[in-house]
């Protein structure tokens, strides 16, 4: 067991955001951290398109609160840049519609095209909230147990089968890796490492999702019944309780009034 942890964090290193520390970040109450996420995000998604004075503060915010938190900063950087591809695929639409000022005109596919610089104003835009919720997101998971998450949740009037089916969600994954792996070992093993064709390689692929499939159901109902049996009732229970601090009030006005300011700034005509 001691001799395989190493490598069992390291394979999950992907998944497992939290960072050990005793930062004040990672010391306030897992309720404040969830609200402060949750507000930050409306901020930044609520700011108009061309307040790009105002982005630069919020993502200022993000950067300094990532620094308390003592977790490095390139790494921070880069599990927040995940989010941009997605974005990006999502809003790729946006200068082609958008009205405005043409900056390029052509034709594809027998379509006539038109990019205006409005709607390269909005996707850059979009894809500056996106980047900055996902990462004062990665912030709440790398400075906040698990546990203590689900629980603040719950304190916080969440429905019970919504955290449940979370908990079960993140907890679980972790087993679907391990599975997936597996499968990923036995097929290089009986392909003895060689690529094949596309359409080999399609085929096997779909035999391995749907194997992972057939594994997780059967798995989800053999835990399910395992914990009726053991009186699960869909509330989960944790020995440390929140303890909301004075630190959590400063911290909490300090946080909400630098958002107010950089939400009314949004909106002020420079």
């Amino acid at each position: 067991m001691v001799e395989g942890q190493p490598r069992l964090l390291m394979r999950h290193s992907f998944l497992d955001r939290y960072y050990q520390s005793t930062s004040l970040v990672h010391r306030l109450d897992p309720r404040l951290k969830l609200l402060a996420t949750l507000l930050f995000i409306l901020v930044a998604t609520s700011l108009p398109s061309s307040a790009w004075p105002a982005f630069l503060p919020l993502a200022a915010l993000a950067l300094v609160a990532i620094r308390l938190a003592r977790i490095p900063l390139g790494e921070g950087l880069k599990r927040s840049s995940v989010a941009l591809p997605f974005a990006a695929m999502v809003a790729l639409s946006v200068p082609f519609t958008r009205s405005g000022q043409v900056v390029w005109q052509g034709s594809l596919l027998g379509l006539d095209l038109a990019v205006t610089s409005e709607g390269l104003l909005l996707l850059a835009a979009v894809l500056i909230k996106s980047w900055l919720s996902v990462l004062v997101s990665g912030l709440l998971v790398a400075t906040t147990p698990f546990p203590q998450l689900l629980k603040a949740m719950r304190s916080l009037h969440l429905p019970a089968a919504l955290t449940a089916t979370i908990s079960f969600m993140v907890r679980y994954l972790f087993v679907l890796v391990d599975e997936a792996m597996r499968l990923h070992t036995a097929r290089e093993a009986r392909s003895a490492g060689s690529g094949g064709t596309i359409g080999w390689r399609a085929k096997v692929l779909g035999g391995m999702i749907g194997s992972l499939f057939i594994r997780s159901y059967e798995r989800s109902e053999r835990i399910y019944l395992a914990m009726v049996s053991r009186g699960f009732a869909g509330e989960f229970h944790t020995l440390r309780p929140l303890s909301w601090q004075r630190r959590d009030s400063w911290a909490a006005l300090l946080w909400g009034a630098v958002l107010a300011a950089i939400a009314a700034m949004g909106r002020m005509r420079f």
